[in-house]
């Protein structure tokens, strides 16, 4: 940056900034996070989880595992947000 170069400042008041800026994360929250796919009708965190599953090799014919033990593995490896994410879903 150029000593010469004044920082770009733009002001704006607060409620203005929250109602653009909130708008603006709710939106991508439901586009990423909380509308099923339209290919497959799963949301991410679904997906997370069966994929979780195929890891672990469990299909109809597999032996019986722990609701906590799938938990435990999709958050460990897919999910960062925490165990207590996952078992609602």
């Amino acid at each position: 940056m150029e000593q010469d170069a004044k920082p770009h400042v733009v002001e704006r008041s607060v409620e203005e900034e929250l109602r653009t800026s909130y708008l603006t994360y709710a939106m991508s929250v439901l586009i990423a996070r909380a509308l099923p796919d339209a290919r497959d009708g799963l949301k991410p965190s679904q997906r997370r989880i069966l994929v979780a599953c195929h890891d672990l090799d469990l299909g109809p014919r597999s032996k019986h595992r722990k609701c906590a033990k799938i938990a435990g593995d999709t958050s460990g490896n897919y999910h960062p947000h925490g165990e207590q994410v996952v078992y609602p879903t």
